[in-house]
């Protein structure tokens, strides 16, 4: 109830102060299990998404944002759910299965799942390479990929800033990838990297960004 409540409360609200252009919604299958993969700008990307897109998409959030108490911690929980965050540990050396695991129980109910291969933001703007845990859910599951390119939302929310501002905000959903083709072969590492590698080309090519063929370090790794 609560997710019907803010796609009719605020997506109208976000759509008439910020206008987002929003193409090739049609692109996502109305039904089955589907995964989206999108480049990775600004924090807001998820919510963005979310908002936009024409089925209700679970992505990965910290299970503490679900734990907080009383009503304030609550209504947290509520609205995130209602967003479609699934909450998961992380932290720990299980985090990555659960993280998988988690995706893929909602594909295999038939939902639609998103997942940032990149693994976090792009801090310079480029699009790097993909972690294979996107090509892993899609082989393990039959589920079609959807390449999806955000542009502006890092002129949306920029980094440290708490409020969003106006921008001009783009989200292109491309057409559905279908990995059939290596149907048995999920096991394969081999198979996994490039499955990964033909939806990141696919990414790079509707965003437009320059790919870069290395992981994209996370806040706080050493250069």
């Amino acid at each position: 109830m609560l997710y019907q409540l803010i796609r009719v409360v605020a997506v109208p609200v976000v759509k008439l102060i910020y206008r987002p252009e929003v193409r090739g919604a049609e692109r996502v299958p109305e039904r089955g299990p589907v995964l989206l993969a999108p480049n990775h700008r600004a924090a807001v990307d998820t919510t963005v998404l979310s908002l936009v897109s024409p089925r209700r998409v679970r992505f990965l959030g910290k299970a503490e944002y679900f734990t907080g108490k009383g009503l304030r911690g609550r209504l947290m929980a509520a609205f995130l759910d209602a967003l479609g965050f699934v909450p998961v540990e992380r932290g720990n050396a299980k985090a990555g299965l659960a993280a998988l695991e988690s995706g893929r129980k909602v594909l295999d109910d038939g939902g639609v799942f998103g997942i940032y291969p990149e693994g976090t933001r792009s801090l310079d703007g480029r699009l790097h390479r993909g972690h294979t845990g996107v090509g892993s859910l899609a082989l393990a599951t039959g589920a079609k990929v959807v390449p999806v390119a955000l542009t502006g939302t890092e002129k949306l929310l920029p980094k440290g800033k708490l409020f969003p501002r106006p921008a001009k905000v783009t989200v292109e959903f491309g057409e559905p990838l279908d990995f059939s083709r290596y149907d048995g072969l999920d096991a394969s590492p081999a198979i996994r990297r490039a499955v990964t590698d033909e939806i990141m080309y696919a990414i790079a090519e509707l965003s437009g960004q320059e790919y870069v063929d290395k992981y994209h370090k996370r806040p706080g790794e050493a250069a």
